[in-house]
């Protein structure tokens, strides 16, 4: 069953303008190291890496419901890659909390997630699934 939903459209241009303004500081405030790293080695491409980024921990705190609030920081939304190479997010501190308190009793969440980008806009949406836990009875 699905639990939460969330999407974002972020402007590439307003993440160069930030850059720009804050550069490290703005990158370490809203970015993990695995995802600074990410943009790092895509110099061409750095606010649009950041961008889509960005709109993904925007569509999660959509998607459980609380923005930026009531724990949720965006440090602890991380983009990552499964191993299939497809995005998904690591989740710490508030924002696993707070996907733990929605996630029903007897079921494990699981997020999917979109990233894609067309200069000037980035854009990601989110689904977070519930998925039953097996019994172990087959």
């Amino acid at each position: 069953m699905i639990i939460g939903m969330g999407s974002d459209l972020c402007n590439i241009e307003r993440i160069q303008a930030s850059l720009d303004r804050f550069g490290e500081r703005f990158e370490q405030r809203v970015f993990t190291p695995l995802e600074q790293a990410k943009a790092a080695r895509r110099p061409y491409t750095k606010a649009g890496t950041l961008a889509k980024r960005f709109a993904a921990k925007e569509a999660f705190s959509k998607a459980v419901g609380t923005g930026f609030k009531a724990g949720v920081f965006m440090k602890d939304i991380g983009v990552v890659n499964a191993p299939s190479g497809a995005p998904t997010l690591a989740l710490t501190g508030g924002a696993a909390a707070r996907l733990a308190a929605i996630t029903p009793s007897g079921h494990e969440a699981v997020v999917h997630l979109t990233l894609t980008d067309d200069h000037p806009w980035a854009q990601a949406f989110v689904v977070i699934e519930a998925r039953p836990l097996s019994s172990g009875a087959d």
